[in-house]
């Protein structure tokens, strides 16, 4: 029997469950998540099959079964996302120190890391240009980030949080 490529809405659910675990959502600086078209492209045809996608969302599944039993448990889920979840922090750091490490000494000093971020909210916080943001510009800020009433929605009264 020979495998047809799928069609788009297939193909779309296909890919899907390929990259079912994690469930947790994409950074938005992270580059894609998943495998690429050459990768599920098993046989290097040029297609991907039904069977090409199985054949990865297995994969994927056996990485995730630590104990080899067939059965995904809470705990190996937690456990593939978080090494996932690190694996892309890691990658994240790595641009990090590539991007401002000036020495050249694989780290990052307090002085290569500067106070872009500091200088980056106050820029765009900072409307009335008078060198500190007030709590109404630090809402306005929040919003446009899209992040309205987040604190209100988590108990929270609003500015820095405090334990």
């Amino acid at each position: 029997m020979t495998m047809r490529p799928f069609q788009s809405g297939a193909l779309i659910a296909a890919l899907a469950l390929c990259t079912a675990l994690p469930l947790s959502a994409q950074q938005a600086d992270a580059p894609p998540r998943g495998p690429d078209f050459a990768t599920l492209d098993a046989d290097g045809d040029g297609t991907i099959t039904e069977a090409e996608l199985q054949a990865q969302g297995d994969a994927r599944f056996e990485a995730a079964d630590a104990d080899g039993d067939g059965l995904l448990t809470a705990e190996e889920i937690v456990a593939r996302m978080d090494a996932e979840r690190a694996e892309r922090a890691l990658r994240r750091a790595e641009r990090m120190i590539e991007a401002r490490d000036e020495s050249g000494d694989g780290a990052i000093s307090r002085e290569e890391l500067g106070n872009a971020r500091a200088e980056r909210m106050l820029e765009r916080a900072d409307r009335d240009e008078d060198g500190v943001i007030s709590e109404e510009e630090f809402e306005r800020a929040a919003e446009r980030r899209g992040h309205g009433d987040r604190d209100k929605r988590h108990g929270h009264r609003g500015g820095w949080h405090r334990n």
